[in-house]
């Protein structure tokens, strides 16, 4: 038996879920493609091996996060409200980071910060959770 919960509504998917889904996608794809870069840079020798393989691969496994967090959202999984959310409070230092810098990172930070915003909005929505058959605290089950 299964303990996932599945919304009170099986209709059409929201809006926000949908949108709050290709936000966490975009984020997870850019994790992959940059970490896969570096990982191929790294393999053609620009820069210290260990390091940056390491690195790369390491974007690579986070990008999965997010990748999983907007299946599940499109599938309308309680579960993947929690990693959708992380991820997007871990997008922000990033973005405070990116926007702290004297180069072109800057309008990386404007666009990262306002995917994570965007995101965050879309996820605690209380609609979301609605949607998302997640039960509020004390709630009978």
């Amino acid at each position: 038996m299964s303990t996932e919960q599945t919304p009170t509504d099986p209709g059409p998917r929201p809006t926000r879920l949908t949108v709050a889904a290709a936000l966490a996608a975009v984020e997870g794809l850019a994790l992959v493609v940059v970490g896969l870069v570096l990982a191929v840079r790294a393999l053609l020798g620009d820069g210290e091996l260990r390091s940056a393989l390491t690195g790369g691969l390491t974007l690579v496994a986070l990008g999965v996060i997010p990748l999983a967090a907007a299946r599940g959202l499109l599938a309308r999984r309680s579960w993947s409200r929690g990693p959708a959310i992380i991820t997007q409070i871990l997008a922000l230092p990033v973005a405070w980071q990116f926007l702290q810098a004297d180069s072109v990172l800057i309008p990386g930070g404007v666009v990262l910060a306002a995917v994570a915003i965007s995101a965050l909005v879309l996820l605690v929505n209380p609609a979301t959770t609605i949607d998302l058959g997640i039960r509020p605290p004390g709630a009978e089950r």
